[in-house]
């Protein structure tokens, strides 16, 4: 278990290095051969997940924040990183923020917070909610992107800069000159937008996320 995860690690800090497209995004899902693969079950790979000690952060965490929804679902939210609230909880996206996510999901989407999957970048909270580092993500992505495969979503949101930016290697473009647009990820369409707590922040862009939001209800 601990070598086959180690050797995902590796795969996937190459992904880091800067192995992608701007232009179609193409995620490294195509797993190793034999038996260093992460499970095709979510609950199994769920398991997996809450006996990670790949990265520090898997120190200081009281709970996993694994991810939870509809595994298959065609709209799939993904954040940053768990925050206290989700630390204490186990789940993502029960803070403040979660619950402007959770109004966003009901009230212009139409839809009920259980149809979608919602997860984040990483699993294990970072110290004082900071942005999470290369290392972290590159230990905890292959989680993702195994989920990614298995929800097999039509549409994803990325949520914020940091979600971008490592779902697509594109770290030089920021979130506010992307946002709205919609980009090949895989067999997905990948549409960037703000992270909620930045909405908190920044009222005023509210505006831009609804716009967003009706473009992906029309391509719901």
């Amino acid at each position: 278990m601990i070598r086959r995860i180690h050797l995902l690690k590796l795969l996937y800090q190459y992904r880091a290095m800067g192995f992608e497209y701007f232009k179609e995004y193409k995620p490294v899902i195509t797993e190793p051969q034999s038996n260093f693969s992460l499970p095709n079950q979510m609950d199994i790979l769920k398991e997996d997940v809450h006996r990670c000690h790949l990265c520090e952060l898997s120190k200081r965490r009281k709970n996993v924040v694994f991810g939870e929804g509809n595994p298959h679902a065609k709209l799939m939210f993904i954040g940053e990183a768990p925050g206290a609230s989700e630390d204490e909880s186990g789940k993502p996206f029960v803070g403040r923020a979660g619950e402007l996510l959770t109004k966003i999901i009901e009230n212009v989407l139409g839809l009920k917070r259980e149809d979608v999957y919602i997860a984040n970048i990483i699993k294990c909270r970072p110290p004082e909610n900071r942005v999470p580092s290369m290392d972290e993500v590159s230990a905890c992505k292959p989680y993702l992107l195994k989920q990614i495969k298995m929800v097999n979503p039509s549409i994803i949101v990325a949520l914020g800069s940091t979600s971008f930016h490592h779902l697509t290697g594109e770290y030089d473009t920021p979130i506010s000159k992307i946002r709205g647009e919609v980009l090949n990820f895989g067999d997905a369409k990948l549409i960037p937008t703000f992270h909620p707590s930045f909405l908190l922040r920044n009222p005023t862009s509210k505006k831009e996320v609804y716009a967003d939001m009706l473009k992906v209800k029309g391509m719901l």
